[in-house]
């Protein structure tokens, strides 16, 4: 049996990460210093995840998955390339929010986290 996903239910979704991403950078008083530097990134990805599943409605969880980390992943790593085109799109608040500025080893912890709360999420949907 295949199972699709509602894109109805998923676009929601998408639109309360992306509301919960820009919360916590409005949030630095009163989270954790550690919320502040992780939190943002973790609900970036997943993003990511739930925009997969969105876009791909009847692949497996763990190919979206695969994919939604290899993307962030690969987003991270774009920030070691420094060009001005590249750069000039960083300056911009939407260029800042997807693609970043600086890299940093820890994202990629934060991501897969991100990642996994997508999984954990759609596991326990799917359970139900």
């Amino acid at each position: 049996m295949t199972r699709k996903r509602n894109r109805i239910l998923y676009g929601i979704m998408i639109i309360t990460v992306i509301i919960m991403g820009l919360a916590s950078r409005k949030m630095v008083n009163i989270l954790p210093n550690f919320f502040n530097i992780y939190l943002g990134d973790a609900l970036w990805a997943l993003m990511i995840f739930i925009a997969f599943g969105f876009i791909f409605r009847e692949i497996q969880t763990k190919i979206i998955a695969l994919i939604g980390i290899s993307f962030c992943y690969l987003i991270e790593l774009s920030q070691l390339y420094h060009a001005n085109w590249i750069d000039n799109i960083r300056q911009t608040t939407f260029g800042a929010l997807v693609l970043g500025a600086v890299f940093s080893w820890n994202d990629l912890l934060a991501y897969a986290i991100g990642i996994g709360v997508g999984v954990l999420i759609e596991g326990l949907w799917w359970k139900n």
